[in-house]
């Protein structure tokens, strides 16, 4: 037997060469190859293959001229008017197929503009590619922590040493504040206000409407503005040069106007931006201080790895020497010894781009961030769904192919080329899909503010960019080739013979839309079994006992306003009849108020593995009882003792650092007064009582150590404790009182759940986006299914006819006709359970606490499918059996 050359290089070279040299080049070619391959079969084949290429020149390419000139766009015509003829004589397949398909699209657009607003966060700013956020990673006593603030030294260090370094700025977050023009009586609340240095502007390519970017933060006092908070407090034009007094105490000066920031860069809600210049402590030398967010411009060229290395030197080169300085007693001996126990302490940086999506939320962040895995599940969920239109389209399409099948055979008897009917059916599959389109971007318009609603965005549809309508267009087009693909090379593979008998042509057909139905239902039960899951943690979240009352809690914010008077108006909103109990305090059981400090118990100041990170809050006497939180040992501070203002109340994790139990813990003195050189001068806090652990932060993290201090320090915040349904009346009379005390002030209040689901609310607009397209999803393949199961019946006609007449019931005809397709469903259902298990237990290791999954989820997944599944066949074969056999068996 000769030896065969390569296959596909020969047919290449058939399909291309030119017929007058065809034979003698394929003959020199086929006959080099035998020589050669009796000494190299591999290297025989090789060497036909290149030389086959090297023949791919024009002299001996053939003309393609044919299909080049005027009867390629005749054709085109023709494919256009023989698929609209086939469209509209099947007009229920073709609106199933044109509806399923356009719902798909428009489900994987509105997912494609979030997951495109999502990415696209901060990379609006010039040079962001070079632009780094410097953070602080740390493990202290066993507590690992990650801030996004740095020290506020660490900016002149890298001035004066680091060479790639561009330009550096700071800020410091303030919080909110209430501002009024100098001589207005009216304060109005501004809620995001941070202090900035003049090096902003440069940093992130920003130019003002109105002023001098050089100069306008350069000096103390003078504060820059958004083109809406110009606006909103003097008129564009008349901002420049204005004074305003912020908190009633301290007096800026407008120098600059700067437009809006986009809503999808981290600085989105700022609009007033104070010279860093004015805090006392801007020029502090304390590295401990950790209260500046810090960004990094690196020079062009420079390596983020560069930048690593260097501030992974910071440490040793600034921040230890200085502390050894502060803290007598501190010495490299001691440093080493805690390393070596496992604690460390490093600066590192975050690629601006990354801050959104790839950054946890720290302490410091400007706001809350996103997740990247939620946009990986989105995007899975976008490609499911257009992958369960493309199989609609596919199943369906290859099911009517059996009565297209004489079609098929009278063009091929007529001499039409396999390619000319596969380009006939990719039209037809093609004119569907544009159709799809322009139902698919009406259907995402009217959609479009639900989904905002849902996503907590803002977006619309980008009509004005050709960018958009070049990728729409051209992804539809792929769409339509990718789906009208299959049918068309299946159906050109038909028979001419057989198609003009009227004989049925499966072709592989039947196997492959089963696989179909299997991967439609398998996604499917997957999207189900996903939004089950995610909705069972959320419900745990906002079930579980937190260990404080945060239900029938009023916060009260900014009541320094009421200056003086804060007792007198605690004590008069306390005379309400619906309210318990109030305090006064700036730290809440929310993730966003922590105070971390460095406590050594008495006798162990300064030696090594004694100092314990704990956050410390400042609360008054009221706080343990308002809030519901339980002592499990000692008592809470008591009015009556003096010396409870040195007392401290933990929690059950800063009870375990100590290595105490809750019981022997009490009475333990403990000082965060560590700088102070002689031990016997210290301030030491004793403990009084042990509160169990309550959840402060998120459920994605653990509970951390705990501390509990008398002060009013920062005592920005009233609670109030209230003790009916009906809130209304009692926020009037205490909006009253607060109008009586602070005059001019805004009264601005929440309440504390409502907060607390705000730290939620991501993992909700997950879980309300899964359960809407698991909605879509299981609607286009119900479509589907329905669409089999029509055409099952219709195909089936006669079979049903025969076996009525001879005595089957509707019932056993019903139970046949649909037993297929259920058979279909419970693989898709095994198919998909286990890479659903897999993928919501990776999604449940973000969370610290989270629920089991168990086997009922699942259950009820599969459970829905196979009452969906049934609910749409059932319909089809019920009226199938119902129909008059004479009918179906007349033409017999």
């Amino acid at each position: 037997m000769k030896p065969q050359p390569p296959k596909r290089s020969l047919k290449f070279l058939r399909w291309f060469c030119r017929e007058d040299y065809l034979e003698e080049v394929e003959g020199d070619l086929v006959e080099l190859f035998e020589k050669r391959f009796e000494v190299a079969p591999s290297k025989a084949r090789r060497a036909f293959t290149w030389s086959v290429i090297k023949y791919f020149r024009p002299a001996f390419i053939k003309s393609f001229q044919k299909f080049n000139n005027s009867n390629t766009t005749s054709m085109f015509k023709n494919y256009l008017k023989v698929s609209w003829r086939n469209l509209k004589r099947q007009p229920f397949f073709t609106a199933l197929n044109t509806f399923g398909l356009a719902i798909g699209m428009a489900g994987a657009l509105l997912i494609s503009l979030f997951i495109f607003d999502e990415l696209s966060y901060d990379k609006m700013f010039a040079d962001a590619d070079r632009i780094y956020r410097a953070n602080i990673d740390n493990k202290i006593a066993g507590e690992t922590n990650k801030y996004a603030a740095v020290s506020g030294p660490l900016a002149e260090v890298m001035k004066r040493d680091y060479p790639h370094l561009e330009t550096i700025t700071r800020f410091k977050h303030t919080g909110s504040k209430l501002i009024r023009q100098l001589n207005a009586d009216q304060n109005v609340k501004e809620d995001n206000v941070v202090g900035a240095d003049p090096a902003f502007f440069n940093m992130f390519g920003l130019d003002l409407i109105i002023g001098d970017k050089r100069s306008a933060l350069a000096e103390a006092n003078s504060l820059v503005l958004s083109r809406s908070a110009a606006e909103k407090h003097f008129g564009l034009n008349n901002a420049l040069g204005q004074q305003m007094l912020l908190d009633n105490d301290e007096v800026y000066i407008v120098t600059g106007v700067i437009e809006d920031l986009p809503k999808n860069s981290f600085l989105k809600d700022y609009g007033l931006f104070l010279s860093i210049t004015s805090f006392d402590d801007h020029d502090s030398p304390a590295w401990n201080d950790w209260n500046y967010p810090t960004f990094i411009k690196l020079k062009e060229g420079a390596l983020e790895s560069d930048l690593q290395d260097y501030l992974a030197t910071v440490k040793d080169r600034y921040l230890l020497p200085w502390a050894m300085k502060s803290f007598p007693g501190l010495t490299m001996e001691s440093v080493k010894e805690q390393e070596e126990s496992g604690n460390y302490m490093i600066f590192d940086a975050t690629a601006l781009t990354d801050v959104h999506l790839k950054s946890p939320n720290l302490s410091g962040d400007f706001n809350l961030n996103g997740d990247i895995q939620n946009i990986y599940i989105l995007f899975f969920i976008g490609l499911f769904l257009i992958l369960l239109a493309c199989v609609n389209f596919m199943n369906l399409s290859t099911a009517r192919s059996l009565k297209r099948a004489k079609e098929v055979g009278i063009r091929k008897t007529l001499g039409s080329y396999r390619s000319a009917i596969i380009g006939q059916f990719l039209t037809e599959g093609t004119l569907v899909t544009f159709f799809s389109l322009v139902l698919a971007i009406g259907m995402a318009s009217l959609a479009m503010p639900y989904f905002n609603a849902l996503a907590g965005k803002s977006m619309t549809l980008p009509f004005d960019q050709l960018s958009f309508w070049l990728i729409l267009l051209g992804a539809t087009l792929v769409l339509g080739l990718f789906s009208g693909s299959y049918p068309a090379f299946l159906m050109s593979k038909f028979s001419p013979l057989k198609g003009l008998k009227g004989a049925e042509q499966t072709v592989g057909g039947a196997n492959t839309r089963r696989l179909l139905v299997i991967i439609q239902f398998a996604v499917s039960v997957f999207l189900i079994a996903s939004t089950l899951v995610v909705f069972r943690q959320l419900s745990f979240i906002q079930g579980k006992d937190l260990g404080f009352q945060k239900d029938q809690i009023l916060v009260l914010n900014d009541v320094s306003a009421v200056g003086e008077q804060v007792e007198t108006f605690k004590e008069e909103i306390n005379r309400l009849a619906q309210v318990e109990r109030t305090s006064l305090s700036s730290y809440l059981p929310t993730p966003s108020d922590r105070s971390g400090v460095t406590y050594f118990p008495e006798g162990e100041v300064f030696q090594a593995n004694s100092a314990i990170i704990i956050d410390q809050w400042h609360i008054d006497f009221d706080y343990v009882p308002t809030l519901n939180l339980e002592l499990i040992s000692g008592r809470n501070f008591n009015k009556a003792l003096t010396t409870d203002s040195m007392g401290v109340i933990l929690n059950e994790s800063a009870v375990k650092m100590l290595g105490k139990s809750p019981e022997e813990v009490l009475g333990m003195r403990i000082t965060d007064d560590f700088r102070n050189p002689d031990e016997s001068k210290m301030a030491f806090y004793t403990v009084i009582g042990v509160v169990k652990n309550f959840h402060f932060e998120t459920m994605r993290n653990n509970i951390d150590a705990l501390s509990l201090i008398i002060g009013k320090r920062e005592a920005n915040r009233m609670m109030v404790k209230l003790n009916a349904s009906d809130f209304s009346e009692t926020i009037e009379q205490i909006d009253d009182l607060w109008g009586e005390m602070a005059p001019g002030q805004p009264f601005d209040y929440y309440f504390m759940d409502d907060s607390f689901d705000e730290v939620y609310k991501a993992e909700q607009r997950l879980g309300s986006i899964f359960i809407t397209f698991t909605t879509l999803s299981i609607f286009i393949a119900c479509l589907g299914l329905f669409g089999l199961a029509a055409f099952n019946a219709e195909r089936r006609a006669k079979e049903i006819g025969i076996r009525k007449v001879l005595g089957a019931s509707v019932t056993q005809i019903t139970l046949r006709l649909s037993s297929e397709f259920l058979k279909l469903v419970s693989i898709g259902i095994l198919v998909s359970i286990p890479l659903a298990w897999f993928a919501m237990d990776r999604w449940l290791q973000d969370f610290t606490y989270r629920v089991e999954m168990g086997w009922v989820v699942f259950v009820i997944a599969a459970a829905t499918a196979v009452l969906i599944s049934i609910l749409t066949v059932s319909h089809q074969s019920m009226k199938a059996a119902l129909s008059n056999p004479v009918k179906s068996l007349r033409s017999e």
